[in-house]
């Protein structure tokens, strides 16, 4: 029997007696699980206010909470599983998941560590932790929490790759590295791993190396602004003004829209001698100021000198 011919049966069953609770129950769990999450709601909220001492339902109830984005109510019904049931774990490591969502860093790691004090090999507490001292800026901590997360499962790929931000962050570039090409490893098409190498190839001077990721960064995803707009700096940088013009032109037929990307074609233009272009893209760099890091003084004053001339 399918999911949805189980969750017909039970709903035929409960329009025939809508006391039976245990059906009710299967009912709301079987939604919960088929992705049907407000169907599976209603019902949970049902059995609540039967059986509040039910630490499952307050625990379901949690998840649902959790997956419809309202993490206050999450937090209140995992907190209220837990009253009911002080030993239940998996309350404890889902609401410190919702108390960092919350921003409530230090909450989540008192959470995380008391999954950890029943389990010292739960590699996604030490990772959650990782998170969490990440979030307060506390890198060292961070750090030990995600190296403990590999000690554990080292194909855990989000690990190495904050190991490998937080090295690079340090000015590890060479350590950080060998983190990024772990990710690409365990993952191939990590298209953020490429970039970070890339990025750490530009800063290192190798840039025939950077491009080569960029470009793989940029097949993988191709809504990465940041890839494109560094891709294209590098070619110019190499004085390969007209490659760098086809990468913001790739970047603008994927559909980004970006004020840094249409100064930088304006600045390609002005090197080129095409005057025309060069105004238009100043113009349409000021128009998308939002995603535009250059100070909007100075692209006017380009323009204005220009139109001077």
């Amino acid at each position: 029997m399918s999911k949805i011919e189980k969750i017909q049966e039970l709903q035929q069953i409960l329009h025939e007696d809508s006391e039976n609770y245990q059906a009710r129950r299967q009912l709301a769990v079987l939604l919960l699980d088929s992705g049907f999450v407000e169907e599976a709601l209603q019902h949970f909220l049902y059995l609540s206010k039967l059986f509040n001492n039910d630490s499952g339902i307050f625990y379901n109830l949690g998840i649902v909470y959790e997956k419809l984005k309202n993490f206050e109510k999450a937090r209140d019904s995992y907190i209220k599983s837990i009253e009911l049931s002080p030993e239940q774990m998996d309350a404890y490591y889902n609401l410190g998941l919702v108390l960092t969502e919350l921003k409530d860093y230090d909450g989540g790691i008192d959470c995380f560590k008391k999954v950890l004090e029943q389990d010292s090999n739960d590699s996604n507490s030490y990772f959650s932790l990782g998170i969490c001292y990440l979030k307060k800026g506390q890198l060292l901590e961070a750090m030990i929490n995600f190296q403990n997360t590999i000690d554990i499962n080292d194909e855990d790929i989000y690990a190495h790759f904050y190991i490998g931000n937080i090295l690079k962050e340090m000015g590890d570039s060479s350590n950080a590295a060998e983190q990024f090409k772990k990710v690409i490893e365990l993952s191939p098409d990590y298209s953020w791993a490429y970039y970070n190498l890339a990025v750490i190839d530009f800063e290192n001077g190798n840039l025939e190396e950077a491009v080569k990721k960029l470009e793989k960064t940029v097949q993988l995803n191709p809504k990465d602004q940041e890839a494109y707009i560094n891709y294209a700096k590098i070619l110019a940088k190499q004085e390969l003004y007209n490659d760098a013009s086809s990468i913001i032109e790739r970047a603008i037929s994927a559909g980004i829209i970006s004020g840094d990307l249409y100064y930088i074609e304006a600045q390609i233009d002005k090197r080129l001698g095409n005057l025309e272009a060069f105004e238009k893209g100043l113009k349409l760099s000021i128009e998308h100021q939002e995603t535009l890091s250059v100070p909007i003084n100075i692209v006017q004053k380009e323009l204005d000198e220009l139109n001077a001339v």
